[in-house]
Formats: structure tokens, C-alpha cells, sequence
């Protein structure tokens, strides 16, 4: 089993020297989604940080006022200690309001965002045509939905502390400046240092996350496919396979963590120390200055304080640019997703007539790959009210013919009609009003009967969920379930058999009261008298319904008002079974190919009271 490696899991291209532009964008991105949380974050920052330098003035004020007055034994004012500590208090105080509002604004900010975007990657994979997800692993889908979205906004937390301590450093240097032009000079040698610092740091960093995440991506696709396989794995023998090849991807992604953990363990103890080295320094050159009387001691511990207060928040600065990297991996990821070519436009017109509808193909073509055509000029019609069942050897076409009556696809020449109306041109209500489709693979929700059925769809009361379970000879067997309707039926409804699954899947499909209703060999796991009752109680419904059914059984076929024969994805034959019978080899060849294995079937297969294949006669697993 391979990974494809496509559109939306393909591996993203990230060097250092582009990281820092591309990261920006994305963050800018950020801020025009969200702009009030941002301002709110952001001018939290700023309160924090002008109230950081302020508090390094004061303290120093505090020691020339107060302590070193002290010191010497000079007199202190009670009012001058009230004042200093009301002075602090106030600052303290303002400095909580600060953090609360830019912790606030960027939690909000993130969390949104991150909100946001999964609700957009979702909705674009919902608008993306079946053939795009045919192509995509179903992990690598929940990757981007999921850890994609994360990684992208990640750096948003930090970011309204980093925008404010770039204002708190400007604002620091222009306060060394007042005090002395020397002292300043240390800032301006200190501060480019550390950003220096982080930008190498972040270059460094980008390639190293990009490859994380997208072995992130990698690892999530190879779990789901062995966990949905689980029944194909062990009935293989594959568990030592799987297990390895998941290992091998897990040491990959192992490794690719432990690359941008050895390169953070180097460069933080260096982002640690360079402030504190920076206080150090301004320790040395005020003490040189203030010997040489160009500052005094009030001026000299403000520097000092101011130093070693700005060494946490210019930290923040790091963190962005340490997570813009795996932002822009992520970013790119997402962006795939969101620009992935194949949307299916809707047209604006809806089906006003009521009972069955009618279905043509016109001149169809179309193919999954160009130049690989699956469907060639296909042509047919099938009356509103009637039942058309198609007929052909596998890899005909069939499946692909019930997809775009669906219009899961769209044709790539010619025209799908339903009422004449092409089916391009109506609304996605309309359709879903007008067409249910039945597929191969039937899929059970983990939900209740009630809500596998009814899909919290307006008008779907229990009156009309029990009428199609009934339809759909599903009532037997839901009565005999614990709860009846609410019994849940555990994840893929485990607890069912594959015959019961299918018809559960039909009631579903039933009980929209569709016009057309495509049946994609929908009951291939049903004992054939059942499947007879299944279709007679669809012909003999009150409300009349269009049925274009993929056939295989010959009892089923019987029951068609018209037979399709297709062969190699074109229309070779119509008309009634006798007729196809009387006129047609190829088709007298397939139905008695189907006649022998269904004899085959029913003799190494024992059905359920219901009538589902239930074990083979040898002891084989459920069918």
C-alpha cells in the first residue's frame, strides 16, 4: 500500500530565506480575519510594556528617594513611602489589566482562527467533486483539517506580546537616549543581537518543521488506513507489515522532532543569556559613567531595572519567529486544501413538478484521467415512473453512470436531464430533493436508527422513518434490536450485518421521498427473495419513484421495465430482458455467468432469518 502524494499531502517546499516573508503573510492574513481581538491583544501588549519602562523609572526614583536616603540616614517621609507604594500598586495593578487583555485577545484570536479555518477546509472538501477525494487519503485529509490548521496559527499567541515588545523597545531606547547616550548605544548593540539571532534561529528552523508536519500528515494517513483495514489486515496477515510500516513513518516523524528540538535546545540557553549578558554590560558602562558624573544613581538603576525587565518580553520575539516555520508549513497545507481546483457550481434553477422524474443521458463522456476515457457517447432514457435496470461486466461503466445521475460528477461531454432540465443548471436543494443514490458500500453514521435514517432532516418524522424501514424490509430486524429506533448502532454500524447496513442505507435513502432513486447494487448482501420484496415494495409505493437500478442477480433484472447493457463504457443494447436475451451474445453470456455464481453463492452461503449473507457454509467470516 502507497501514500499519494498530491494537492493536499504533498510535501511543502520551505526554505529559511523565505520563511520570515511567508510567515508574515500569513499572520497579516490573520489580523485582517480577526482584526478587533488583535487590537484588543495588541494594545493589552502595549499597556504591559509602557507600564514595564515606566515601573523601571519609578523604581529608580524609589531607590534615590527612599533607599538611599535610607542608607546614609537621612530622613524619609511617611508621605513620599505612601506615594512611592501608591505608585507601584497603580502600576502593578494596570500591568494586570495589560496581560489579561492581550492573553485574552490572542486566546480569542487563536482559538477563532483556528475555528474558522476548519470550518473552511471542511466545507471546501464537502464542495470538491467525489474524484478529488478518490485521489487524497482520507488521513492526509484529516491532517489538514486538524494539525494543519494548528501549526498555522500557532504563532498567533505570541504575537500581540511580540508587536507590543517591539513598541516597548523602541520606546526603551529612546528612554536610554534622555538618560545617556552611552548607555544607549549598549541597547542598540544588545537588542539587533537578539533579533538578529531569532531570524537565523527561524531560517535554521524552516526546513526542519516543514518536514515535522508533513510527517505528521504521513503518519495520521498510514493509522487511519491500517485502522479502517483492520478487518482486511488481519484477515491478510499484515499486522507485522503494517505495524512496520507505520514504525518506519513514526521513526521519521521521531526524527524530524527530535532535529527541531536539538536546534531549540541550542538556540534558547543563547536567547536566555543575552539579555542578562546585556544587563551585564549595562552595569559596566553606567558604573564607568557614573564615575565620570554623566548619571547619577536614580538613573544608573533605571537602566539596569530596564534591562533586565525587557529580558522576558523580548523572548516573545523568539517565539514567533521560532514557530513561523512550522506556521508556513502548516499554512501551505491548509492553502492546498482551500485552492484545490473541481468545485461543482450549482446552478440556480429548481424542479417545480411532482411524482417520479424523469432521467436521460445524452452523449455522455467522461473519464477519471485524461485520455482515459471510462464513459464513450452513452445515451439513454429512463421514463419517470419506471424501473431501468444496467447491466454490464465489471469495469463497464455502471458505478460512474450512477454517480453522475447523482451528479456526484459532472460529464465531461453531453448532458445528465432530469425533467429536461440539465442537472448542472439546479440547485443543490433541488437535487438533493429530486435524487438519493444508494451506493456499493453502504455507511452506517454512529448514531440511533432513528438518526441514521431520519439525518435530522426537515419533515423525516418517525411515521415516515418507520414507513421506509418498512419499505426497505429493514422492520424486522429493528424490532428485534434493544431499543428498537434508539438503539446506537456503534461506529460504521458495526453491530449489523452487511445485508442489514444496506437495507438501512435504502430506508435512508427512502425516507427523503426521492423522485429518482439509484440503487448502485445496493442489495448485494440480502438473500435474492428479499431483494424481490425490496423492489416490488418500491414499484408498488404510493408515492411513485424512478428507479435506475446496477444489476447482477437475473430475478432482479426480470423485474426492470428495461434493461442497459453497457460494455466498455458504451451503450451496446436496450430494451426488456427477453429481448436482450433473444438478440444480444454478450449479454446472454453475462447473465448466465451471473446465474452460475449466484447458484454458487446461495450454496456456500447461509442466510439470517432476515435473509442477509450471513457465513459461508465452511466457516468463513460474515459476508
Amino acid at each position: 500500500m502507497t501514500l499519494a502524494g498530491e494537492e493536499a499531502g504533498a510535501k511543502p517546499e520551505i526554505t529559511g530565506r523565505d520563511v520570515l516573508a511567508r510567515g508574515a503573510r500569513v499572520m497579516w492574513r490573520g489580523i485582517r480575519d480577526e482584526p478587533r481581538r488583535f487590537t484588543l491583544a495588541v494594545t493589552g501588549s502595549c499597556l504591559f510594556g509602557a507600564l514595564v519602562i515606566g515601573q523601571a523609572l519609578v523604581v529608580g526614583w524609589v531607590v534615590d528617594t527612599l533607599v538611599a536616603p535610607a542608607t546614609t540616614g537621612g530622613d524619609v517621609a511617611t508621605g513620599a513611602i505612601a506615594l512611592c507604594a501608591t505608585v507601584l500598586i497603580a502600576m502593578g495593578v494596570g500591568r494586570v489589566f495589560g496581560i489579561f487583555g492581550r492573553r485574552l485577545g490572542a486566546g480569542f484570536m487563536q482559538f477563532a482562527l483556528q475555528a474558522r479555518y476548519r470550518h473552511e477546509v471542511t466545507r471546501r472538501y464537502l464542495q470538491l467533486p467525489l474524484s478529488w477525494h478518490q485521489r487524497h487519503p482520507t488521513g492526509t485529509l484529516l491532517s489538514n483539517a486538524n494539525s494543519d490548521v494548528e501549526a498555522a496559527w500557532f504563532p498567533v499567541a505570541p504575537l500581540p506580546f511580540a508587536v507590543g515588545t517591539v513598541f516597548m523597545l523602541f520606546v526603551a531606547v529612546t528612554v536610554l537616549f534622555a538618560i545617556d547616550w552611552a548607555l544607549a548605544l549598549v541597547g542598540l548593540v544588545v537588542f539587533p543581537v537578539l533579533f538578529v539571532m531569532n531570524v537565523i534561529f527561524s531560517r535554521r528552523m524552516a526546513p526542519r518543521q516543514a518536514r515535522a508536519q508533513h510527517m505528521r500528515a504521513e503518519v495520521a494517513a498510514i493509522a487511519h488506513e491500517s485502522f479502517d483495514g483492520a478487518l482486511v489486515v488481519k484477515t491478510m496477515g499484515r499486522e507485522d507489515l503494517e505495524t512496520q510500516r507505520f514504525a518506519r513513518r513514526a521513526g521519521e516523524l521521531r526524527d524530524a522532532l527530535i532535529s527541531v528540538g536539538r536546534l531549540r535546545g541550542l538556540f534558547d540557553p543563547l536567547m536566555e543569556s543575552l539579555p542578562f549578558l546585556g544587563t551585564l554590560l549595562a552595569l559596566l558602562v553606567g558604573a564607568w559613567r557614573l564615575d565620570a558624573g554623566a548619571i547619577d544613581l536614580q538613573q544608573l538603576v533605571q537602566v539596569t531595572f530596564l534591562f533586565t525587565v525587557l529580558a522576558f518580553p523580548v523572548r516573545a520575539i523568539g517565539w514567533v519567529l521560532g514557530d513561523l516555520p512550522r506556521s508556513v508549513a502548516g499554512w501551505d497545507r491548509v492553502e492546498q486544501v482551500l485552492r484545490s481546483t473541481g468545485q461543482m457550481p450549482y446552478g440556480a434553477e429548481a424542479l417545480t413538478g411532482a411524482g417520479a422524474a424523469q432521467l436521460r443521458f445524452e452523449h455522455v463522456d467522461f473519464a477519471y484521467e485524461p485520455g482515459q476515457p471510462v464513459l464513450r457517447d452513452v445515451t439513454f432514457t429512463v421514463p419517470a415512473g419506471k424501473t431501468v435496470a444496467l447491466v454490464g461486466p465489471t469495469g463497464s461503466g455502471k458505478s460512474t453512470i450512477a454517480t453522475l445521475a447523482a451528479r456526484l460528477l459532472d460529464p465531461d461531454g453531453g448532458q445528465v436531464s432530469l425533467d429536461a432540465a440539465d442537472a448542472r443548471t439546479l440547485t443543490a436543494a433541488s437535487l438533493a430533493d429530486t435524487v438519493a443514490l444508494v451506493p456499493q458500500i453502504a455507511f452506517v453514521f454512529d448514531d440511533t436508527v432513528r438518526g441514521n435514517v431520519a439525518l435530522d432532516r426537515p419533515g423525516v418524522d418517525e411515521d415516515r422513518v418507520r414507513h421506509a424501514l418498512a419499505t426497505a424490509q429493514a422492520d424486522t430486524f429493528v424490532a428485534r434490536l434493544p431499543e428498537e429506533l434508539d438503539t446506537q448502532l456503534g461506529e460504521r454500524g458495526t453491530s449489523l450485518s452487511g445485508g442489514q447496513r444496506q437495507r438501512l442505507t435504502l430506508a435512508r435513502a427512502l425516507a427523503g421521498q426521492p423522485r429518482l432513486l439509484v440503487l448502485d447494487d445496493a442489495t448485494s448482501a440480502v438473500d435474492p427473495r428479499v431483494e424481490a420484496r425490496i423492489l416490488a415494495s418500491l414499484r408498488g409505493a404510493a408515492q411513485a419513484t424512478t428507479i435506475l437500478v446496477v444489476a447482477y442477480r437475473r430475478a432482479t433484472i426480470a423485474l426492470a421495465d428495461e434493461v442497459v447493457y453497457i460494455e466498455s463504457g458504451r451503450v451496446v443494447a436496450s430494451g426488456t430482458h427477453e429481448q436482450l436475451l433473444a438478440s444480444v451474445p454478450g449479454y446472454i453470456e453475462l447473465v448466465t455467468a451471473y446465474e452460475k455464481a449466484e447458484e454458487e453463492r446461495e450454496r456456500e452461503h447461509v442466510y439470517d432469518a432476515d435473509g442477509d449473507a450471513e457465513t459461508s457454509v465452511e466457516g468463513g467470516v460474515a459476508a
